[in-house]
């Protein structure tokens, strides 16, 4: 059995900065592709993994995690946590949620059907307005509410 294989941080810092892929990275120290992903985090080199509970806080059917809901959703959640998308992903998700809260609307979900457009409810709560405004707070600070 031979000596386990070691990734030199510094080793692992140049070539991250150089833009190697984590496949690249692996065959270079001859390790596992999870094994570099693991150095990475320790390193403090990967991104931090987003949370998107509050935004998709459904059980999402394999059929429907790509859906323009869940898309849209999550894209808006990804804002609100400071990562920086594509204008035109950020102002779909942001003209969809809008145009959802100015018709009064919210979304619905049921694992069978998928994601519906259903009205506000009587308590005047809505999921896509608190997601909304959520990133809009975080692009544009000052902003109180979606509307």
């Amino acid at each position: 059995m031979g000596r386990k294989a070691r990734i030199e941080r510094a080793e692992l810092e140049r070539l991250v900065a150089g833009g190697w892929t984590v496949r690249e990275i692996a065959q270079h120290f001859g390790v596992s592709e999870s094994g570099v992903l693991q150095a990475k985090r320790a390193a403090g080199l990967a991104k931090p993994m987003l949370d998107h509970s509050a935004a998709l806080p459904w059980k999402l059917g394999r059929e429907h995690v790509q859906s323009g809901p869940a898309t849209n959703l999550r894209n808006l959640s990804a804002v609100a946590q400071g990562r920086a998308l594509p204008a035109e992903k950020v102002n779909t998700a942001l003209r969809w949620a809008q145009r959802l809260v100015d018709a009064g609307l919210d979304v619905g979900y049921d694992p069978a059907s998928g994601f519906t457009e259903i009205p506000v409810g009587a308590e005047g709560v809505s999921h896509v307005r608190t997601v909304l405004s959520a990133a809009r707070r975080a692009l544009e600070p000052g902003i109180r509410d979606a509307g």
